[in-house]
């Protein structure tokens, strides 16, 4: 019987102690609940979540592209404001999304998307490629970054907020929305064409230029124009005129979107009817005996550019 005693006196204050610490573990479950652990946020999570962007989150939803922009990625997300959207809608004449098709928004929205994750510190002044591949032949458009003062996209478009991180990529935000460029909206955003620019709105050819094409454009930098006003004794496009212009400029332009891998030694046909001479060696690729393709592959909405370091004159000119 002692024996039975002492066992139960070192049993019952153990049990004891143990209902007590059960008690506490359930009044503790009962007081404090653990911290939810945090969730990954995507680059959509980040736009629904920001009222800024509720026009954004409504035209990915409608364009069907929400599921996309959540995937692994990495993305790079320029995305425009409520402010930059009604700017669009001003601009279009619509009230909104509801006025827009799928189909219309499909390419818009990702013209802003890099398969890439791009931060602000590694962005450098250059053409990017997107999301967007609805260029001729399935290319895709290409992005016109300049980063010499802050942060500017094709010419006009300024990242007012960078760096907005997510789980799938990184969002700058911007405060128009970009539309695809043609290759005359191209030429337009880098300041090195300004002087092409001038001479295609002297000569009366956006509008041709901005029509569907296909076009390949050889885009002569303004150091190959003011070359060219030397040799002419013309101080610039002021001194020509229209009709001095125009064959000029189309003898830089042929039909179809040519791409530098297709691009062989012969000849190409230029929309001024007259022959381009191409050749392909170990000087890369020269036109017309002396004029060298510099950059190739700056693909538009309707075209491709090539940019050259050298007017080229039509025969006979």
């Amino acid at each position: 019987m002692k024996k039975t005693t002492l066992k139960y006196m070192y049993v019952l204050p153990v049990l004891a102690l143990t209902l007590i610490l059960a008690s506490c573990d359930k009044d503790d479950d009962n007081d404090v609940q653990p911290a939810p652990v945090p969730q990954e946020k995507t680059v959509v999570d980040v736009a629904v979540n920001d009222n800024n962007f509720s026009i954004l989150v409504e035209a990915l939803q409608k364009a069907n592209l929400v599921q996309a922009l959540e995937g692994a990625g990495p993305f790079t997300v320029f995305a425009p404001t409520n402010d930059a959207f009604n700017q669009l809608f001003n601009a279009l004449g619509v009230s909104g999304i509801n006025d827009l098709t799928a189909e219309t928004l499909t390419p818009i929205l990702l013209y802003h998307v890099l398969g890439v994750k791009a931060e602000s510190g590694s962005l450098n002044s250059g053409y990017f490629e997107t999301l967007n591949t609805f260029g001729p032949d399935g290319n895709s458009v290409q992005l016109y970054v300049n980063v010499s003062k802050g942060v500017v996209l094709n010419g006009n478009t300024n990242v007012t907020a960078a760096d907005v991180m997510a789980s799938n990529g990184v969002i700058h935000v911007i405060d128009r929305v970009l539309l695809p460029p043609t290759v005359v909206d191209l030429a337009i955003s880098n300041t090195t064409f300004s002087i092409l620019v001038e001479a295609v709105v002297k000569a009366g050819l956006v509008d041709a230029l901005n029509a569907p094409g296909p076009f390949t454009v050889f885009a002569p930098t303004n150091d190959a124009f003011q070359a060219l006003f030397s040799v002419l004794g013309v101080s610039g496009i002021a001194d020509l005129t229209a009709e001095q212009l125009t064959p000029i400029l189309l003898y830089h332009v042929a039909n179809g979107n040519v791409r530098s891998d297709m691009v062989s030694t012969g000849v190409i046909p230029s929309l001024n009817g007259a022959n381009i001479n191409v050749e392909v060696g170990s000087m890369g690729v020269v036109l017309n005996g002396s004029a060298k393709v510099i950059a190739v592959d700056v693909q538009g909405a309707n075209g491709v550019i090539h940019v050259i370091d050298q007017v080229i004159l039509p025969p006979n000119k």
